[in-house]
């Protein structure tokens, strides 16, 4: 077979590793070109407009591009969402477009544990006062143990984080679109929001982005949340409003929030009202990247390209 395929960005892993996945394919006559990532569309269009393929991760993929690549037939995404790719210019041209979901689930589930963990035991804020000369000085944290759990989205990724916080002893609510029948009987699942936020000591946002999550929790839904409970965002930014929590924050409406993903990606701007906001941690939308979870992304994403040159695509959107 003679197809173009251009990688777009790093996916995370050695050359070596990238060498070994790409081979088997290579002997078929698949051709592969890699190059650094590019905000910049005309770079884009120059490297992208030959391929048949194109693998990405997380990097903006706009029609201007998409457009541009008149043999484009597949868009293999090394990532679990996909609102960073123009589905509709897609779907107009009738290109595939595949993702890795549960590359991350381990990853992302133990950073939303971490970030509680965080936030109830002052780590942060313990850290600097030992290094200021300080002492404990009356800091007294809390345990998850006994408190509620209230996971917002209950994919594979929502799945994994209830069976985390379970296991530290956490009463385990949810809510999503749809009821879980095949959920685990410890999970307790809610209808809506307005039944699971007054109830949550730490609300854990776990659910995709799309029309009827962006902006989900805003001021209003925020309004519903105990004072003493912590909010946990490893899903999308534009999920919620940063500046109706940085403003709930700030007047203690919230204890804390912890925070990975933003309404653009970092670095941020020196506006975001996050940065300004009381009892925060923030990381750099690092959830999903760990040693482990770029090893199984790249398994994934050539296991999903072999299928789709063997005429049976999976994982499609």
């Amino acid at each position: 077979m003679s197809v173009n395929v251009t990688i777009l960005e790093s996916l995370g892993v050695s050359q070596t590793e990238l060498t070994q996945a790409l081979a088997p394919l290579q002997t078929q006559g698949v051709c592969f070109k890699v190059y650094e990532r590019t905000a910049d569309v005309d770079t884009l269009i120059q490297e992208a407009e030959e391929a048949d393929v194109l693998i990405l991760a997380n990097l903006p993929l706009p029609a201007a591009v998409i457009n541009a690549c008149p043999k484009l037939k597949y868009i293999n995404i090394a990532f679990t969402g996909v609102d960073h790719v123009d589905l509709a210019a897609c779907r107009a041209r009738g290109i595939q477009v595949s993702n890795a979901s549960g590359y991350s689930d381990q990853a992302v589930a133990e950073l939303a544990l971490g970030l509680t963990l965080s936030l109830l035991r002052q780590i942060n804020g313990s850290d600097a006062l030992l290094r200021q000369g300080g002492s404990r000085q009356n800091r007294l944290g809390q345990e998850i143990a006994g408190k509620t759990a209230g996971i917002v989205g209950l994919g594979h990724i929502g799945l994994k984080s209830a069976e985390l916080f379970h296991a530290f002893g956490a009463r385990v609510l949810s809510q999503s679109r749809h009821h879980k029948p095949s959920a685990p009987e410890y999970i307790e699942q809610c209808a809506d929001l307005e039944t699971l936020l007054p109830q949550a000591d730490i609300a854990l946002l776990h659910c995709p982005l799309n029309d009827s999550t962006r902006g989900l929790i805003n001021r209003r839904t925020l309004s519903l949340m105990k004072p003493e409970a912590i909010l946990i965002n490893v899903a999308r930014g534009p999920i919620v409003n940063s500046a109706d929590l940085a403003l709930a924050l700030q007047k203690g409406q919230l204890a804390g929030a912890g925070i990975d993903v933003f309404d653009a990606e970092p670095p941020l701007p020196a506006d975001e009202p996050l940065l300004h906001a009381p009892h925060t941690i923030l990381t750099p939308h690092l959830a999903y990247a760990t040693q482990e979870s770029m090893s199984r992304r790249l398994k994934i994403t050539m296991a999903n390209l072999t299928a789709w040159l063997n005429g049976a695509p999976v994982n499609l959107i």
